[in-house]
């Protein structure tokens, strides 16, 4: 059935949205992905590049991301222009959690619930 990583998608969604965790963008969970899951060294400007996304637009992410503590800012000392962009502890127990609810929502394929509008 074509639909059934949809499913498993939504499934992933509707637990994250229940989970009272702050909700982020696509943009958002795309750029912490990014920083947990490649190695670095992680710049503003290799961001947007990656993202094919203008540095504002990195930026304004980066600001929310840093304020929840799931990212933080450091400035290159060779060169400072660069900024890197680290993970932090309280980025990683959130991908933790994040991870969790996908797992969970790829093991129950067969679990269909009723979805309220």
């Amino acid at each position: 059935m074509p639909e059934k990583p949809l499913f498993g998608w939504m499934r992933t969604l509707l637990d994250y949205v229940r989970s009272g965790e702050p909700d982020l963008t696509n943009r958002q969970m795309a750029l912490l992905l990014i920083v947990y899951l490649k190695p670095g060294p992680h710049t503003v400007r290799g961001l947007a590049r990656g993202l094919n996304v203008s540095k504002p637009v990195i930026t304004r992410a980066l600001n929310r991301l840093a304020t929840l503590g799931y990212l933080r800012r450091q400035r290159d000392d060779v060169d400072r222009r660069n900024i890197f962009v680290t993970p932090t502890s309280e980025g990683a127990n959130f991908l933790e959690s994040f991870r969790a609810l996908v797992t969970a929502g790829n093991r129950s394929e067969d679990r269909r619930e009723p979805i309220e509008a």
